[in-house]
């Protein structure tokens, strides 16, 4: 495995490169060393045609805010530059590296396919090895993994290739670590770090007590548990340990 790794997504106007379709936006994080470095990739692109109905509805991004965007040979060397010789980590490989090798394609770059510069692992085909007969999407993994995605609204390529750096080093841990604490796996460590950071810079929840209403009416919930339980129910068992 190389020791420099590039996770990589892109979002696209449809589902068919031989359709005519285009990627509109790539997104790379760098892992050194199974370690997140601040090193990024990131590009939104003009695609020279109507994005579908249904890819909007996916990703969010409409053909006015790419108007005023790159094409892909604008950018292309310095993807390039910016991928070659890492080892790919991309969920569903197939789909981005044809888009992207449609892409060199079209700019006269035929002679350059990123599988030739670049090694690549696909995580679907990894989970699926993993996890047979199971759901292996980004967000299944996610949920299987404990990774927060909770900002996951819409697809996005650089969000979803922060997600997918997670869920790969999350998966690739050694099978005698799986019950060690995070704190052994540095990478992860410092995905939990900046997750942790996010969280600081939101404004604190308030914290809304109940009335005596809401009292009285938990109170003649409890009861019935207790009724049709035969017995104090786990809320009171729980109270009555904690003052005694």
């Amino acid at each position: 495995m190389n020791e420099r790794q590039i996770v990589l997504d892109t979002e696209t106007t449809g589902l068919d490169p031989a359709q005519g379709h285009r990627v509109i936006e790539i997104g790379c994080i760098e892992l050194l060393n199974r370690r997140l470095t601040r090193r990024q990739y990131h590009v939104y692109l003009q695609p020279d045609r109507a994005i579908d109905a249904e890819a909007i509805r996916v990703h969010g991004i409409t053909n006015e805010f790419l108007a005023s965007q790159p094409r892909f040979p604008d950018i292309a060397d310095e993807f390039l530059h910016f991928v070659r010789d890492a080892e790919l980590i991309i969920h569903n490989a197939p789909f981005d590296l044809g888009f992207l090798n449609h892409e060199l394609r079209r700019c006269g770059r035929g002679q350059t396919v990123l599988e030739q510069i670049c090694t690549v692992e696909d995580t679907l085909l990894m989970a699926r090895q993993r996890h047979p007969g199971q759901r292996n999407s980004l967000d299944a993994l996610c949920k299987r993994y404990n990774i927060d995605n909770a900002q996951r609204t819409l697809h996005g390529a650089l969000l979803d290739a922060e997600i997918l750096a997670d869920v790969y080093l999350a998966m690739t841990r050694q099978q005698d670590s799986l019950f060690v604490p995070a704190t052994t796996d540095s990478a992860l460590n410092h995905g939990q770090a900046r997750r942790a950071a996010l969280l600081r810079e939101r404004p604190p929840l308030p914290v809304i007590r109940a009335d005596a209403e809401e009292c009285v009416a938990h109170a003649r919930y409890l009861d019935l548990l207790d009724q049709s339980g035969g017995g104090p129910c786990a809320w009171r068992r729980l109270e009555a340990a904690e003052s005694g």
